[in-house]
């Protein structure tokens, strides 16, 4: 029994803290969010969905400036790579093994990270200004022209299916380095920790205060209702 424990700990080596919580809150938040919307959306309840969509810009701003200073495995510059790199960690990937080991993101997961964060502000932002011209008008609505307001409702329409796009192309992902790659993308993202393969060396990455965290959140949501009133 002793020595299945040691080839146990031989395989899989020690656990590292990868992602912050302040990093996991902020998924999981707007995991909630997009599913409130979209359901919502689907059932015509209107005022909730706007709600939800608000929560998102707000969550998406908070992600955005976190990923410039909070945390090392957080930040855009730890993770987001060019060309070259994505090459490199394909052909590592081929590899396997140790040699397409990553602490936080690879390469290839922060091009979803990117665009669906893109995605979900210009969502999020055109919802503000669109309209059905039959009851509900965002409340940013009378701020703009009218060819404004249906060129935005348009591209508030258009954006919903490629955000279903890309949450279906993100799950594939994960259930493929789940079952393909048996890498688990998921448990980290709920407890922080991340096995680390046996004979490779890495300290655990810096973390930024929650405080931090809290400032730039409340920060976010206050932009946001700033903006709100300002139109009401």
């Amino acid at each position: 029994m002793a020595s299945g424990h040691t080839a146990t700990r031989e395989k899989h080596g020690r656990e590292l803290r990868v992602w912050d919580l302040p990093t996991r809150l902020f998924h999981w938040a707007l995991v909630a969010a997009v599913a409130v919307a979209i359901l919502s959306a689907e059932l015509g309840v209107l005022a909730v969905h706007m709600l939800a969509g608000e929560t998102v810009l707000i969550l998406v701003l908070f992600r955005l400036v976190w990923g410039v200073v909070g945390s090392q495995t957080a930040r855009f510059a730890e993770f987001v790579k060019g060309p070259g790199a994505i090459r490199d960690y394909l052909k590592r990937s081929r590899a396997g093994g140790e040699a397409a080991f990553t602490l936080g993101h690879n390469p290839l997961g922060a091009l979803m990270v990117v665009a669906l964060l893109l995605v979900l502000l210009v969502q999020a932002g055109s919802g503000l200004f669109t309209s059905d011209d039959i009851l509900v008008d965002g409340p940013l609505v009378p701020l703009a022209s009218g060819a404004a307001v249906a060129l935005l409702s348009s591209l508030h329409r258009l954006l919903a299916n490629g955000i279903f796009v890309l949450i279906g192309l993100h799950v594939v992902a994960v259930f493929f380095y789940l079952l393909v790659k048996k890498d688990n993308l998921i448990r980290p993202m709920f407890t922080g920790r991340k096995s680390l393969p046996a004979r490779l060396a890495a300290t655990e990455p810096r973390r930024a205060p929650a405080a931090l965290a809290l400032a730039i959140l409340a920060a976010s949501a206050g932009l946001v209702l700033l903006v709100l009133r300002a139109a009401g």
